[in-house]
This record gives C-alpha cells, sequence and structure tokens, in this order.
C-alpha cells in the first residue's frame, strides 16, 4: 500500500490543491446556500489548512448540515 500524500500547504503546489478540492467535492460543491468550492479558497492559495477550514465550518454551521441519506432532503453533497 502506497502512503497517502501529505495535503499540507507545505507539501503542495496551488494546482495541487486546486485539484484535491476538486477530486473531494465532485461535481456538486453547494450546499444549502453555502458554496464548497469558494470555501476552499483559502487553502488553495496557501492561507489556512485544510483541517482549520473544516473546523471552522463545523463550528459555524454544526447541526444545520444533514449527514448520510438525508442529505438528499436538505440538498446537501457534502461526502
Amino acid at each position: 500500500m502506497t502512503p497517502m500524500k501529505s495535503l499540507l500547504i507545505k507539501d503542495t503546489t496551488v494546482s495541487e490543491r486546486a485539484q484535491i478540492v476538486r477530486e473531494a467535492l465532485g461535481a456538486e460543491a453547494d450546499c444549502e446556500g453555502i458554496d464548497l468550492s469558494d470555501m476552499y479558497d483559502d487553502y488553495i492559495y496557501g492561507i489556512k489548512e485544510l483541517s482549520d477550514i473544516n473546523r471552522e465550518f463545523s463550528e459555524r454551521h454544526a447541526g444545520s448540515v444533514v449527514p448520510g441519506d438525508a442529505r438528499k432532503a436538505s440538498g446537501c453533497a457534502m461526502r
């Protein structure tokens, strides 16, 4: 098994980070009015790590985004 490449800003280029975000979001990058692709701009441009962005999102939206199969009803395509 090949070890996973680091996703840290210091270990990736801007184009690699943009690809990481595109692959992670897939075709659907909107979640209950939140444009997830814009949300990750700070990671792509080397301002904030993914973990910081995800933690801040969780703190702001805890309980308002429905996980799992319920996402079909809520319009959220987060994976």
